[in-house]
């Protein structure tokens, strides 16, 4: 990895942005695989502006690599005004923000946020409140039957 990219993830890990379940969400998406550790769970907020439906706020909780969080955080700013429609088109390294480019070991990190943001965007209403209160806790529980949060797996691929 290179120095410029170690030193931008240790800053945005130092103080990462936006983490936390939120109690207000319109949506929630969570991805990853208890087989490999890396989990994540984004939250999004809406609101309305200039007759759009824009994100208002998101926020992330993770469970694993420490870029995973980083790319997660400055994600969670990224997409503050973004309609659902342009969030959706982020690619995963346009979602790492200032981090700059994801280093070739690093890139599924990227993947990783924007499997939860997509399913995020896919989710229809708020979550209910789940029986396990930490992404680490529902680490090796069933996904709710409500159908409220979709679980999607996240496959490594193998050349990460």
């Amino acid at each position: 990895m290179s120095e410029d990219f170690e030193d931008r993830a240790r800053e945005a890990l130092a103080q990462p942005k936006n983490v936390g379940e939120m109690n207000d969400a319109d949506s929630v998406g969570t991805v990853g695989s208890p087989d490999c550790g890396d989990m994540l769970r984004m939250w999004l907020k809406f609101t309305e502006k200039d007759g759009k439906k824009v994100i208002d706020r998101a926020s992330f909780q993770a469970f694993g690599c420490q870029t995973a969080i980083a790319v997660a955080s400055m994600a969670t700013e990224l997409l503050k005004g973004k309609t659902p429609e342009e969030a959706r088109l982020l690619k995963p390294n346009e979602l790492s923000g200032d981090l700059g480019p994801l280093p070739p070991m690093k890139i599924h990190c990227g993947q990783l946020v924007e499997q939860a943001l997509k399913s995020a965007l896919d989710g229809k209403d708020a979550p209910a409140k789940p029986a396990v209160e930490t992404l680490a806790g529902n680490l090796h529980t069933e996904p709710p039957s409500s159908g409220k949060i979709k679980i999607v797996p996240f496959v490594e691929d193998a050349n990460d």
